[in-house]
């Protein structure tokens, strides 16, 4: 969270970091970074009532942007916690690497982008970004994949659906292109 916080000051911006579902609410844009196990993120989600106000915030229309674990909780479930649900806000399903790869990914790869995303605008094609993670997310619309990346399979490292950000890498930790990608999320106006 502090990485993405300082990412955002070198922006100019002044973020609020919150775990209150009333601040999130009132929010302009927001910034959903997580690391961690997937069942017991939901569980803090929900205990804390930010499950609803992310969702809530979502529904309203306003810019949204999840990070790692943040982009996998917007799924329905995870093989990781199987008896846990996500927020349900895509279709789909978080699903192990293949034991056939290194796992976790850690390390740079490349995104292969898809044309009028406009999380990546000026970024270009195949240009790398930090990843850290042991699962993937499988949605279930293929309309949403902002991007993809090559590890042992081809995967959904960004997604786009209206208001809906979200991305498998760290742009905080991906340099001056995770900075780009920041800076086009925080000007969007709509």
């Amino acid at each position: 969270m502090r990485s993405v916080e300082n990412a955002l000051l070198k922006l100019g911006e002044k973020p609020l970091v919150t775990g209150s579902p009333e601040k999130v609410l009132e929010a302009e844009k927001v910034v959903f970074p997580g690391v961690g196990n997937f069942g017991q993120a939901a569980e803090t989600l929900r205990k804390s009532g930010l499950d609803k106000a992310v969702k809530s915030f979502i529904a309203e229309g306003k810019p949204f942007l999840g990070i790692c674990l943040g982009m996998q909780l917007l799924f329905e479930k995870s093989e990781e916690s199987k008896e846990s649900k996500g927020l349900g806000v895509l279709q789909g399903a978080v699903q192990k690497f293949p034991a056939t790869v290194k796992v976790p990914q850690i390390g740079w790869n490349q995104l292969e982008l898809r044309d009028g995303k406009r999380l990546f605008k000026g970024v270009a094609d195949k240009s790398f970004a930090y990843f850290v993670h042991s699962y993937y997310a499988a949605p279930g619309d293929e309309s949403v994949v902002a991007a993809e990346t090559e590890y042992g399979l081809r995967y959904c490292s960004a997604l786009q659906r209206g208001n809906v950000f979200a991305c498998q890498f760290h742009p905080e930790k991906s340099g001056e292109i995770g900075l780009k990608i920041l800076k086009n999320f925080v000007e969007m106006r709509d």
